[in-house]
Order: C-alpha cells, then sequence, then structure tokens
C-alpha cells in the first residue's frame, strides 16, 4: 500500500555473533575459557560494545518471556539448543528495540541522559531537578498549573500560591501541591512520592486519596496506593545533594543503583560478591570511581573495558 514502506532487521555483525556465542559460554566457562573471552573483550571496543548490548537485550523481558515459553513446552536440553537461535533472534530485534523511547522524545519537553541531571525553573518559580533517564514536560502559565513525569525521578520545589495547585500526572498517581519539597519517581508502572516540606495530595485509581505530611513516603501502583512509609531524608534524598548512601545494603542493589548513572554496563559474576554488604556514601557523578571502591574493599577484581566494567 501507497505510503507503507518494509524494512527487513540488518544482519548481526561479526562482533555481534561472537558476542551471543559467549553469552552462551560464559555461565560454564573454565578458566581457559575465561581468558580467552577476556582477551578477545580488549581486543577490540566494537567486542565490548556487542558484548554491553547483546547482553542487555538478552536479560531484557522480551526474551526472558520467550524463553519462559520455551521452557514450559521442551525439556531443558532441547532448550540449551534453543538458546543460540533465540538469542540471534533478540539481537536482529535491537534495532527496533533501540527505539522504544521514542514517544518520549515526542512528548517529554525536556529529557536527561544516563547520569545526567538538569535543573529547571518553571514560570510560577518553581524549580525542578531531573535526575538520571528522565522525561519531563510543564504547561504553566495564568491559566493552568501542569506538569508531567513521564518516565525517571525528579525533585520539586513548589513556593506558596494562593492560586490553582500545581498538578503532577506520574503514571499512576497525581499530586496536587501548594507549598511543598518533594521527590516523584516513576519507574516500571510503579511511583514513589516521598515529602521533604509541607503536604502533598495525592489521587490514584478507584478514586483513591491520600495526604503526605512532610517525612512521609508511598509507594503507588497501578492497583493504587502501598502502605505509607517513614522517610530518610539523608539517604532517600541524597541524590539531591549529589550522592548516594548505602547502610548495610547488598552489593547487587548498589551496583543496580550505579547502573543507572553509568552510561555503559556494570557486570557482576559472582552470587557471592552480590550479598555482600555495603555501607557507604559516595559520589553519583563518579560510578566507575564507586565501583573501583567497593573492588578495593570487598577484595573483589575489576576489569574495565570501553562502556563495559566486569567485577568478579
Amino acid at each position: 500500500m501507497k505510503g507503507q514502506h518494509s524494512q527487513e532487521p540488518a544482519p548481526l555483525t561479526p562482533a555481534m555473533e561472537q558476542a551471543i556465542d559467549w553469552l552462551i559460554t560464559l555461565p560454564c566457562a573454565d578458566a581457559a575459557e575465561q581468558q580467552a573471552f577476556d582477551a578477545w573483550l580488549a581486543a577490540d571496543p566494537e567486542h565490548a560494545a556487542a558484548f554491553a548490548q547483546a547482553r542487555g537485550v538478552w536479560h531484557g523481558a522480551p526474551v526472558h518471556d520467550a524463553a519462559v515459553q520455551l521452557q514450559g513446552r521442551r525439556p531443558a536440553s532441547a532448550l540449551r539448543r534453543r538458546w543460540k537461535p533465540l538469542a540471534t533472534a533478540a539481537m536482529l530485534l535491537v534495532g527496533a528495540l533501540s527505539f522504544t523511547n521514542l514517544p518520549l522524545r515526542v512528548q517529554a519537553d525536556h529529557l536527561t541522559q544516563v547520569g545526567e541531571r538538569q535543573h529547571l525553573e518553571l514560570n510560577d518559580g518553581s524549580k525542578v531537578l531531573l535526575n538520571t533517564g528522565s522525561a519531563f514536560s510543564s504547561r504553566v502559565d495564568s491559566r493552568q498549573r501542569s506538569v508531567r513525569l513521564y518516565e525517571g525521578e525528579a525533585f520539586f520545589e513548589v513556593p506558596p500560591s494562593r492560586q490553582q495547585p500545581l498538578q503532577l500526572e506520574a503514571g499512576p498517581v497525581r499530586a496536587d501541591v501548594l507549598d511543598s519539597a518533594f521527590a516523584v519517581s516513576y519507574h516500571d508502572g510503579q511511583a514513589q512520592v516521598r515529602v521533604q516540606r509541607g503536604n502533598v495530595d495525592l489521587s490514584a485509581s478507584h478514586d483513591e486519596k491520600v495526604r503526605l505530611s512532610a517525612g512521609d513516603s508511598i509507594r503507588i501502583g497501578p492497583k493504587g496506593f502501598g502502605t505509607r512509609e517513614r522517610l530518610d531524608p539523608q539517604k532517600d534524598l541524597a541524590w539531591v545533594q549529589g550522592r548516594l548512601i548505602f547502610e548495610n545494603c547488598p552489593m547487587g542493589e548498589v551496583l543496580a543503583e550505579l547502573r543507572r548513572y553509568y552510561p555503559g554496563w556494570i557486570i557482576s559474576n559472582d552470587e557471592r560478591l552480590e550479598r555482600v554488604a555495603v555501607t557507604g556514601n559516595y559520589r553519583l557523578d563518579k560510578p566507575l570511581d564507586v565501583v573501583r571502591s567497593l573492588a578495593q574493599v570487598t577484595s573483589a577484581r575489576v576489569r574495565e573495558f570501553p562502556a563495559v566494567v566486569i567485577l568478579n
């Protein structure tokens, strides 16, 4: 039909083909294979980039869902024989998956990249700090005061006003604010609101309403509000001051948080290492330095490649 175009997926590059093979080999690799992988990874920056991209898709939701379906239909031995075709098919989807944030780029007024923070001031004097990987828009004029967080995390400082409240939408929740300082995050269908100062009136599905006061925190999902919790401002809002604070937090959770700020891949191959408790106060704009520090205090080995850091 006129106006429609058929586009075949681009063939895999040799580096991507090799990356897929390594993804399958590494879980059961012996010392010689591990050494061969390290040499391959260091031989060419394209190898590291391909492995990072392959691993990201391999551990993504589409491949996971397909693997679950295959496992339900076939014995384990048959599933192992299907790993390579499944991974190859996943890589052919990379081009399409890389554009999943296109609607955000069209709708949002402001976007932050991985590791970036952005300061904004709205027309009514409200101040907004966008955290890493966030998408945000605002419509503030004499007739309306509305903002929307499409994805990510933001901290708001809303000055006193006798006019209409500032209205915020973030996934399943809407907030009405007249005079407050608070943070909102929205990831994977779930929002969280943390109030540092003042009051925030929230509404969610099924006409549920909750008022949060200073020191309150709550999660909101597709089914409505969770349990009200107490805020730890020093730790929970540390990112506003450019810090990351952990108290007896498993290394796996620490690395997951660092991945939000590192424009590459942080990989851990040691389950025991991921269970080690971590306590520390770190700069969030230096995630690689944090990884190096964690490796030093836990006696872990860290290997650095372009766009990839491996801990084990």
